[in-house]
């Protein structure tokens, strides 16, 4: 007689394939733990850019004239001052890397109107603020900085009298933590220069 019924079995098993799966969630969590990372250094490096090209293009355009009289958002926005991704759709507005938005304003310097000029980064998270908090901004021209829990809502003014000098700076990360600690993306940093 024949037999019709193989005895032997082919195949993989049940715990054997809850294993495979295990092993490919353990990667995949990494995965993206490695990417989230990553991105966060991209915006850093990114928001770092920004800054440095605006502040440069803001004192080339405005170097033969001897206040930065009517230096506003919108101005810096029309005259090309801030990067392209910067420029928020539909709208005056420009945006940091970390998807907040960007103020910037004539101040006065040693008690002389519009003699200087400060930017505000709106929107950071507490990782954001302390990176741009302690990173080394150089010195050219830079009065200082101030560090908020909230948001700012109007373009820079007034006198430039920030609580962080130049002297203070780069910021100790102890301070940066404590002034940067928000639960959500509130925090805003304003840079003072002349």
């Amino acid at each position: 007689m024949k037999r019709f019924m193989n005895s032997e079995q082919s195949g993989r098993s049940m715990v054997e394939m809850l294993g495979v799966l295990a092993i490919i969630g353990v990667l995949s969590v990494g995965g993206i733990s490695g990417y989230s990372k990553a991105m966060a250094k991209f915006k850093m490096s990114k928001a770092m850019d920004q800054m440095s090209m605006m502040v440069a293009n803001i004192r080339t355009t405005y170097a033969s004239m001897a206040t930065y009289t009517g230096l506003s958002t919108a101005t810096a926005r029309e005259y090309g001052l801030a990067s392209r991704d910067m420029f928020a759709a539909k709208s005056t507005d420009l945006v940091n890397a970390f998807g907040g938005n960007v103020l910037i304003g004539a101040v006065n310097n040693n008690g002389i109107t519009d003699t200087g000029f400060a930017i505000t980064y709106n929107g950071l998270d507490k990782e954001a603020c302390m990176g741009l908090a302690t990173a080394d901004w150089g010195s050219a021209g830079l009065i200082g900085m101030d560090i908020a829990k909230e948001a700012k809502t109007k373009n820079p003014s007034g006198d430039a009298n920030p609580a962080i000098t130049t002297a203070n700076m780069p910021v100790p990360l102890a301070t940066a933590a404590t002034q940067c600690n928000v639960s959500t993306a509130k925090a805003s940093i304003t840079w003072y220069y002349y």
